[in-house]
């Protein structure tokens, strides 16, 4: 079993819950650093996002 259906595996019917916690991730460094790097945390939460859509479209590989 290779990494990613590790991955696949533990995000299976906890999708709400990865959403979460990609948004409390951001809120969190958005806190503690001011929001000075608001802009790039965004990106950094919508490529989570977008990583764990493929996951869940069965896309394969989410980094590409």
């Amino acid at each position: 079993m290779g990494f990613m259906d590790k991955v696949k595996g533990m995000l299976s019917g906890h999708r709400d819950q990865a959403e979460q916690g990609i948004e409390k991730g951001g809120d969190i460094i958005d806190d503690r650093t001011g929001g000075k790097y608001a802009g790039q945390v965004d990106k950094g939460q919508d490529a989570a996002r977008d990583a764990l859509r493929k996951l869940d479209d069965g896309g394969g590989d989410a980094t590409s």
